[in-house]
Parts: C-alpha cells; structure tokens; sequence
C-alpha cells in the first residue's frame, strides 16, 4: 500500500514537471494542473475506498501526509488559477498592489489557524487520533467549512489543513517571485534594455534547450564564453526572463520524454521545409 501510494505521488509530480516545461502561460499551466490533481485525488480515493487500512496508525498517516501531498496541489493551482484569472489590468503599481493583497490573505489565515499551524509545524501526534481518523471531529477543533460539505469516507477534520498549508507555502513562494519579476520587468523598461523587437513566443524550456546546445557546441567566440553571458543576451533578444535555466536545464535532463525534444522537432520542421521547396 504504501509503495501504491509513494508511485502515485511520484506520478502526479513527475506529469506536472513535464506540464511545467511546455506551457509558460500560468493560466493555461494551472487549469491542466489542476485536472491532473483532480484525476489523481479520484484514483487515490477509489484506492483507500477498495482497500481497509491495517490499523488507526495507518491510517493517521495517510490522512496526515499522503492525501495532503496531492490534495495541497489541487489547492494551489487551482488559487494560482483563480489569482491570474482575476489579476487587474493595469501597471506595475496596480499589480503589485494586487499581489500583495493575495499575500495578506495568506498571513490571515496563518493567524486564523495559529495553533494547528504549531502543532502541525513541531511534528505533535497527541491529537492525531482526532485530526486524522475518519469519522472523529470535535467541532471546538477549528473546523473548515469545507469538512462538513465533504465526503467523510475519504475526508478527516484535518486532512484538509494540512494541505491548505502546503499549498499555501508554495503559494507564498509564487506570489513572491511574481512581485520580484515585477520589478525586474519594470526596471528593463526604464532602462531600456529591451532593445530587439523580437519576443520569443515558444515555451522558455525550448529557448534553453537552445541555449544549452549552442554553448555545448562552442558557436560563440570559438567556446570562449560563459553560459550566463549567452543567457543575458538571449533575454535582450528576445524579450525573456530566463529565470533559474540552470535548474530547468537539470528537469529537462531528467524528463522522460525526449531530452531535445525542442532540437528534434527544430530538425524535422526544417527538413520539411527542405523537401517542400524541393517539391516546388
């Protein structure tokens, strides 16, 4: 039971690094995210449902850190999803400002919740049998409105707690990063360094494939180049924020599609085109 649950994890994360790696766009990325969790939660629970756990201990354990790993990613793609659906237009003032207030709500309930937060956070267990056991909940236990609309053959009082917080530790990091690119986007403008007309408008993991394979290959100054130099000028270039590609470069190593997936079809598109103009 226990390796059925570790693979499923595993899965989910693998499909949604993958997802990470083809689609830029956090609305589009979030709402297929958002599916793969759905349809993984679904498969988790038919599981749980056909299979009795052996004792109360297993049980507490699944409910306290196997269903919030998957369910605290339905929490946060799904808020991702909602926050960049609802994003005013507007400039850099009226953005910032929008994400600081997705961020104050975070704060909020972290002072809501404060006693689960620290039983939670210094790895308590007295209340376990209560948090994390079907079919027990003490009302005065800070209860979700969203336990009692639940199906509570797959739900505990606090399952759900556990993975609002999960998520909401990951949504810290999103909204954080969003508020950092910010300021970068709007210091390039005022200082315009965006001085080429060109965007590039595929996936960013396909420019740093690119990227890797050209220094690999030594294209620029015979070699003599550092990697970050070219990454700096590809982002003049082309009108992008390459971000960490160090660590992209390292999913990319490990996906289990094809390592130059972008390179590969890059060489079927020109020899088609080859073959059209010879047709011609």
């Amino acid at each position: 039971m226990q390796e059925y649950f570790e693979n499923i994890i595993e899965t989910l994360q693998e499909n949604i690094r993958e997802l990470s790696m083809e689609i830029d766009n956090p609305i589009v990325f979030s709402e297929l995210a958002v599916k793969l969790s759905l349809d993984t939660l679904s498969e988790l629970k038919k599981y749980v449902l056909e299979h009795s756990f052996q004792n109360i201990e297993d049980e507490i354990w699944f409910f306290k850190n196997i269903k919030p790993k998957i369910l605290s990613k339905l929490i946060y793609h799904n808020s991702v999803f909602r926050i960049e659906t609802k994003k005013p237009n507007g400039g850099e003032k009226i953005i910032r400002k929008y994400y600081e207030a997705q961020l104050a709500k975070l704060k909020n309930y972290f002072e809501n919740n404060l006693e689960f937060y620290k039983y939670y956070r210094t790895g308590n267990t007295f209340l376990d049998d209560h948090y994390f056991v079907r079919g027990k909940y003490d009302i005065k236990l800070s209860l979700d409105t969203y336990f009692f609309e639940s199906d509570h053959s797959f739900t505990t009082s606090h399952d759900y707690k556990v993975a609002k917080i999960i998520a909401n530790d990951q949504l810290q990091v999103y909204l954080e990063n969003e508020l950092t690119n910010l300021y970068k986007t709007h210091s390039r403008e005022e200082k315009e360094l965006l001085l080429s007309g060109l965007k590039w408008t595929a996936p960013k993991v396909s420019l740093i494939e690119l990227l890797y394979a050209l220094h690999a290959d030594g294209v620029f100054n015979n070699g003599a180049v550092e990697l970050k130099e070219i990454a700096e000028s590809f982002e003049k270039i082309f009108n992008i924020d390459l971000g960490q590609f160090h660590r992209v470069f390292l999913e990319i190593r490990i996906r289990k599609s094809s390592k130059t997936k972008f390179l590969d079809n890059l060489k079927e598109t020109l020899i088609k085109r080859m073959d059209d103009a010879d047709e011609n």
